[in-house]
């Protein structure tokens, strides 16, 4: 029995729900009815709705950067895939779909602390199967020694410092509302940080190697 299955159907398979995922958001901000603009204006029913934006553009950016950690490790694989990493594919991918009803969620209970940790949760568990998932390519894939072990390992800690930060947001929830909140911040400091200092590495690296014999 073959237990291998092509690259590229899951792939595209993956894209597709990434696609479906990101754009179910902005359907949870509801429109109007006619009462509702009549009795609040529509100044006043887009203001009502500024916690569903806020969830919007946050579960936005958050899935778009795992789709994109997604992408990118995916261009590193060079074979067939086993039915192992079909599933581990497949059980973050089922987390993925569940966004737009946490993000749902939350947004219309901004004050729902319960609300709040099922969405702090479900992007914890995205991050935690995307760097089992990004893990297993870079070990199938050889990708310590095809790009360093710096560089390889820096691809796996991007989604668990996701899922890391949002797990302290939901921690903080008994320590300060307000503050958990916007923890996710960090997220966006931290990446750039691991980014800026795998580049200067890598930059010093080259600097330090020795010249290329004619």
């Amino acid at each position: 029995m073959n237990n291998r299955f092509p690259t590229d159907r899951v792939v595209y398979f993956s894209d597709a729900i990434f696609a479906i995922a990101i754009t179910l958001l902005v359907l949870e901000i509801k429109l109007p009815s006619w009462e509702e603009v009549r009795e609040h204006g529509i100044d006043g029913v887009l203001a009502r709705r500024i916690p569903n934006f806020m969830g919007y553009l946050i579960s936005f950016f958050v899935t778009a950067l795992f789709w994109k950690a997604h992408l990118n490790s995916c261009k590193y694989i060079k074979k067939e895939v086993d039915g192992a990493f079909l599933w581990l594919n497949l059980w973050l991918l089922l987390f993925v779909v569940l966004m737009p009803f946490s993000t749902a969620l939350y947004s219309n209970y901004p004050g729902s602390n319960q609300a709040f940790l099922f969405y702090c949760g479900n992007v914890a568990a995205i991050g935690i199967l995307m760097s089992l998932f990004i893990r297993r390519i870079v070990r199938t894939e050889g990708l310590e020694q095809l790009m360093g072990r710096t560089v390889a390992r820096w691809m796996v800690q991007r989604s668990l410092v996701v899922a890391g930060v949002f797990l302290l947001s939901g921690a903080l929830v008994f320590v300060s509302v307000w503050v958990s909140r916007y923890t996710f911040l960090l997220i966006f400091v931290i990446h750039a940080w691991g980014d800026r200092r795998i580049k200067r590495s890598q930059r010093l690296a080259s600097e330090s190697a020795p010249p290329a014999e004619a």
